[in-house]
């Protein structure tokens, strides 16, 4: 919203939320109830094209997000190095508010104008008036109501709801409020309109100029300096009619420079043009080498958490993924992903933060977590990770943390196999193990005296029933083969505190993987549900209070967190994340995997100082 919100800033089906999309579905269904009761040959395809146009508009914009996050998270050529946050994020959500508009537009157009429903396939006249158009009119008109809209009248009331991002993203290109919208139409209606009247418009010509200025708005807002040098060397006015994406991102950090719209003859004309333009684009495109500290590696979980990684659907990024009516809509492209993710052979980079003077990075392994049960997958997936590995080796990483299944003790014994496979390794693997532990010790209710175990006992769970036990806390067990399993590991002092019992109920089970259904129907109301597993147990009681699965607050200072992590809420961080971060930050010289846990205080309290909080504080 802009600082002093002014007439027709919202837009119209604003209070609509997700059903916004309901304002194009007459045209839509009717366009559905032609193509099913009309030939081919009785209908016009101008029509008929408008709704997939709309969606291919939609799909180009969220390629253009995909690659940019990618390239942001890992590329040397990132031109502002700054964060984003959830703010920007819920600022930039409804960037198809202006597809939608469009769409109107053009439907009521169709019916409205004369000539339209008669617009040929292909005419290369409009092609040449449309460009000449947009070079002349267009980007002239653009040029001046640009500078206008930076008056601080125009600019309080408008314009100040684009610039509230800094550091840009390819959605930030049409985050506007509604009225500035009515009259980028209106100014790039003037090629389309003038071609309609002339009797020169084609539908590629339509469909092409779309491209274009969807393209070009993309480019210029994507963070990333990627047009290559030689093309301005081999054509040089070429620099007057295209800008690069590093020209236009000096707009949002200097305000008063760089207003052209796609062509900066404009600002040399009128000498707008900033003077370090040329300097940063060229620093942007020779890039900066980047050592990176931290490295986590992870996994999608369900299908449909594709679209909830960073790189996937941003508005879904920064929420806790949970599952909703519309994954069945998205169902198709999962599978479709899934398929692609079987024959990638590399793990890939989703993220990039920064705390205090270590730089991190959240690498992906391209598997989901039903892959990790098939037998035949263990070696492909144990050659992925273990090829993460020595490239975050042979790159300098210090630390690289092991998340969710990448540890288990059945694939790789929480990552002993690959220090026992290259001993001579320099980087650190963490498994998180410790922290874990301490995390889910320190969130039990103050005052608890007895905790009953349940699911499959893990490394974490097994510590953390030691912490427990010697605290002097009752863990009462009911698997008499786990608890004869355990006991080898118990202190003299702590075995008195673990209890084989099949007729204790206590108000807090601690739960692991393999939680069904029928056991939470069998503890008390007002049970107390702590997950010591990576995945947090199915809710199946509305009457009982279920915890989050080992995670803390992270700091403020922690830059470029704007998605969420699997099911955490904002802000917050799984243990295993953490533990790699305090590894580095500590300068811990030692491996956290296989059998090996730290001490489990020592690290509560390094994880305190450096500004993590617990998210109960009972």
């Amino acid at each position: 919203m802009a600082s002093r919100p002014g007439l027709l800033t919202e837009w119209p089906w604003q209070r609509l939320g997700n059903f916004k999309y309901v304002v194009v579905a007459p045209w839509v269904a009717h366009s559905f109830y032609l193509l099913a009761t009309k030939d081919m040959k009785d209908m016009n395809l101008n029509y008929i094209l408008i709704f997939p146009s709309l969606l291919l508009r939609m799909l180009h914009n969220q390629i253009w997000i995909s690659i940019s996050r990618l390239q942001t998270a890992r590329s040397p050529h990132r031109i502002l190095d700054r964060s984003i946050d959830f703010e920007q994020v819920d600022r930039e959500r409804n960037w198809d508010d202006q597809i939608l508009f469009n769409g109107i537009l053009f439907y009521v157009g169709y019916h409205m104008i004369p000539g339209a429903p008669q617009i040929s396939m292909w005419q290369i006249n409009g092609v040449i008036i449309n460009i000449l158009l947009h070079a002349g009119p267009v980007e002239f008109l653009y040029y001046w109501f640009h500078r206008a809209l930076h008056h601080h009248f125009l600019y309080s009331r408008y314009h100040s709801h684009h610039h509230a991002s800094i550091v840009t993203e390819p959605i930030t290109s049409v985050i506007h409020p509604f009225a500035e919208h009515i009259v980028y139409f209106m100014l790039f209606a003037i090629p389309m309109l003038v071609t309609i009247f002339t009797g020169t418009a084609s539908m590629v010509q339509f469909v092409g100029y779309i491209f274009y200025i969807d393209f070009m708005n993309n480019l210029g807002h994507c963070n990333f300096e990627l047009v290559p040098k030689w093309l301005f060397s081999t054509f040089p006015p070429l620099k007057y009619l295209m800008y690069t994406p590093s020209f236009h991102s000096l707009h949002h950090t200097q305000f008063r420079t760089n207003y052209s719209l796609f062509m900066p003859f404009y600002d040399y004309l009128y000498n707008t043009m900033d003077k370090s333009s040329d300097k940063v684009y060229e620093t942007s495109l020779k890039g900066k080498k980047e050592m990176i500290d931290v490295v986590h590696l992870t996994h999608p979980t369900t299908l449909q958490s594709i679209y909830h990684l960073r790189l996937g659907i941003a508005s879904l990024a920064s929420k806790p993924h949970k599952s909703n009516w519309y994954d069945l809509v998205m169902w198709p492209l999962a599978w479709v992903s899934m398929v692609f993710t079987w024959f990638y052979s590399s793990s890939f980079v989703v993220e990039r933060n920064k705390l205090k003077n270590i730089k991190i990075q959240t690498w992906v392994i391209p598997r989901y977590k039903f892959q990790y049960g098939l037998s035949w997958e263990k070696e492909a997936i144990n050659d992925l990770i273990e090829k993460a590995i020595l490239e975050a080796d042979t790159n300098g990483v210090k630390v690289l943390s092991l998340g969710l299944l990448n540890q288990a003790k059945e694939l790789n014994e929480s990552g002993d196999l690959y220090i026992q496979k290259y001993p001579k390794l320099k980087l650190r693997i963490v498994d998180g193990s410790s922290l874990a532990a301490a995390v889910i010790i320190n969130s039990i209710p103050k005052g608890t005296q007895q905790i009953l175990l349940k699911g499959n006992i893990s490394k974490v769970g097994r510590t953390v029933i030691q912490g427990l036990c010697n605290k002097g806390v009752k863990v009462v067990m009911t698997n008499k083969h786990d608890y004869y399993m355990l006991e080898p590991f118990m202190l003299e002092t702590m075995g008195d505190n673990l209890l084989l019992s099949n007729n204790c109920m206590p108000q807090v089970w601690l739960v692991g993987d393999g939680l069904d259904d029928a056991e939470q129907w069998k503890a008390e109301k007002g049970t107390t549900f702590i997950p010591f597993s990576h995945f947090p147990p199915k809710k199946v009681r509305k009457d009982c209070l279920y915890h989050s699965t080992a995670a803390m607050k992270i700091p403020n200072e922690l830059q470029n967190m704007h998605a969420c992590e699997n099911w955490l809420p904002r802000m917050v961080m799984s243990a295993w994340r953490i533990a790699g971060i305090i590894h580095a930050l500590e300068e811990w010289d030692e491996h956290e995997c296989g059998d090996t846990i730290l001490q489990v205080d020592k690290i509560w309290m390094a994880t305190l100082r450096h500004g993590f909080l617990p998210l109960l504080n009972e």
